[in-house]
């Protein structure tokens, strides 16, 4: 994970981006690329949904939305000096509590 943030961080400083990389823009960015995920899945059904990685078009497209909604994530993460593991390790906990087993 540190080293997809390090690269990711070398990316953007290449390109002098970080100017543009405030937590605001990020997570827009991050909020934009959300919506081009669902709007993949928006009209299929849910058995459709589930056989969505059976077409390589439609499977390449998945993956880079993926790819993308975590890269912003990390980027956000990065500029919050948010440990992104820890922070959902905590969060597990918390609803762990929240929402017993029966």
């Amino acid at each position: 994970m540190a080293a997809l943030q390090r690269r990711l961080a070398a990316f953007a400083a290449a390109r002098a981006w970080q100017p543009y990389h405030t937590p605001k823009n990020l997570v827009a960015a991050l909020s934009v690329e959300a919506s081009e995920l669902v709007e993949i899945f928006q009209w299929l059904t849910p058995e459709e949904s589930a056989r969505v990685m059976d077409d390589p078009g439609t499977a390449h497209r998945v993956r880079d939305e993926i790819a993308d909604v975590l890269a912003y994530l990390l980027q956000l993460c990065e500029v919050l000096g948010v440990d992104p593991l820890a922070a959902l390790d905590a969060k597990i906990d918390r609803n762990e509590h929240r929402f017993p087993a029966p």
